[in-house]
């Protein structure tokens, strides 16, 4: 779990190699506290607010008398904002800013080729023609599309907004509720303003995290959840051409192979109704533990000063968000985990079933991505700094095993039934004794329905439909005569 709970730890620095990553007159090093609305030399990981005033002004970081009525103007939109507890656009202008100046490896976002766009419909297509012979679900990508880093922002922004809302609420509700009921009246306007950085604080970071992101995704699913459109499969052309580099794997089966882990995960999201609900409202219940130091918020609240609003950020870094460490808490983590630990260990073991007799690196694909899920890549990473949590499917392989052996013991249709029902999948303790669970007898779910058609049949004449041969007008079983016969 991360260090900062509820995610105002910072994402990755920049690199030093565009305009805006550069020292402002060439200077290195730590430039001491950073400038409150990033006039001076503070960068964007040092301060916030860096991210919408910085780049301004001349070679030397001087402001000339138009960007500093440009920084006001901006300013004065940041604290009169009242849309929500997060400031999105905001969050998005700065994702944007931060995906044109380029990724942590220093490559640029750019516009896609049509030979991109065709690369990626024809491997998604053809990654489907596979998993058709290793699994009974049929395929979910609707249609297929290649993205650059800036299409993912504008994409996903929508699913982030629903993850990250609620916890958002949570703290605004708490920047308001820390003065006593009789003040609050009186200190109005400095609670709209405290709202207002709150959302620019909250759009601040989000966007910054989201802009690293996305120099890092390779898909729409990368973390186990479907944060693009439904139906709708994407690459990343320049991300899966990173993914590939320094593998030693020709970069046809790289994108083929991150193919089929795009189209096994759309199968799964798009013909399990429940899943998605099901993963977000584990999200939100592990939201819903998160509690505010007051004790903390008070006394930030009382020293805040408003010419200086990175003092609340700064507190806001120091653990004042903690998760509550109750039965609930833990429950709706461990919900989650094995949740995600089940969606990553079938993509798995489908994938792996599905590459293995047409991609000489199969293996080789598969335990880098493995690593990569296992370590924490940068998308757990980004993600712990928006949710607060760490969305790494911890027992993956464990999880892949048994999907494994369900196949060898009951077949596709009885591994993937398991999915109809969220109290038919795994549980954690399943995890732990794979065997058990796979040899374990599964109700007989063909005889209940049988049993249930023929109730209904009996209860036909009762919703106006005839009732079995033989039955009294009533629908009762008799000779067929009416009530005569008793």
């Amino acid at each position: 779990m991360s260090d900062t709970p509820f995610g105002f730890g910072l994402p990755p620095e920049e690199p030093e190699d565009g305009d805006n990553g550069k020292k402002k007159g060439g200077q290195g090093g730590s430039q001491g506290p950073a400038d409150p609305f990033g006039f001076g030399g503070g960068s964007g990981a040092d301060n916030p607010f860096a991210a919408l005033f910085g780049g301004m002004g001349g070679p030397g970081g001087e402001m000339n008398p138009g960007d500093l009525g440009a920084a006001f103007q901006k300013l004065g939109q940041m604290l009169s904002y009242e849309g929500g507890p997060v400031n999105w656009e905001m969050a998005k202008d700065i994702a944007r800013q931060t995906v044109a100046q380029g990724a942590q490896d220093g490559s640029k976002d750019a516009s896609l080729s049509p030979g991109e766009r065709s690369a990626v419909e024809e491997a998604v297509r053809l990654a489907d023609l596979w998993l058709d012979g290793v699994t009974s679900l049929p395929s979910g990508s609707g249609s297929v599309v290649a993205w650059s880093r800036a299409e993912w922002v504008e994409e996903t922004l929508p699913v982030w907004k629903d993850l990250v809302n609620p916890l958002a609420e949570r703290v605004g509700a708490a920047m308001g509720d820390v003065l006593p009921e009789e003040m609050q009246a009186m200190a109005g306007p400095l609670l709209g303003m405290m709202r207002s950085m709150g959302g620019a604080m909250f759009g601040t970071q989000i966007g910054q995290a989201l802009g690293v992101l996305a120099g890092e995704v390779v898909g729409s699913t990368d973390i186990g959840l479907p944060l693009g459109p439904a139906g709708k499969a994407a690459l990343l052309p320049g991300n899966v051409t990173t993914f590939g580099a320094g593998l030693g794997v020709p970069q046809e089966e790289v994108r083929l192979y991150l193919a089929l882990r795009e189209a096994a995960h759309q199968r799964l999201f798009a013909h399990v109704p429940w899943l998605r609900s099901h993963l977000f409202g584990a999200v939100e219940g592990y939201a819903r533990g998160i509690k505010v130091d007051t004790t903390k918020l008070e006394d930030v609240v009382g020293q805040i000063d408003p010419q200086h609003p990175e003092e609340l950020q700064n507190a806001l870094q120091q653990g004042m968000f903690q998760p509550e460490d109750t039965p609930e808490q833990k429950a709706a983590l461990a919900r989650l985990e094995t949740a995600l630990a089940l969606v990553e260990g079938w993509v798995d073991a489908v994938v792996h079933a599905a590459a293995k007799p047409h991609l000489p690196s199969a293996d080789k694909l598969r335990e880098t991505l493995r690593r990569r899920r296992a370590s924490g890549g940068p998308a757990e990473q980004t993600f712990s700094t928006l949710i607060g949590l760490q969305l790494r499917p911890r027992r993956l392989r464990d999880a892949s095993r048994l999907w494994a052996s369900l196949t060898d013991a009951r077949g596709l249709d009885g591994r993937d039934g398991l999915w109809e029902h969220p109290d038919m999948l795994p549980t954690a303790a399943d995890l732990d004794d794979p065997d058990g669970f796979v040899h374990h007898e599964q109700p007989d779910f063909s005889e209940l329905d049988k049993m249930l058609g023929e109730a209904a049949r009996d209860r036909g004449t009762d919703l106006g439909k005839p009732g079995r041969e033989g039955d009294d007008p009533d629908g009762t079983p008799g000779d067929g005569k009416g009530d005569g016969d008793k």
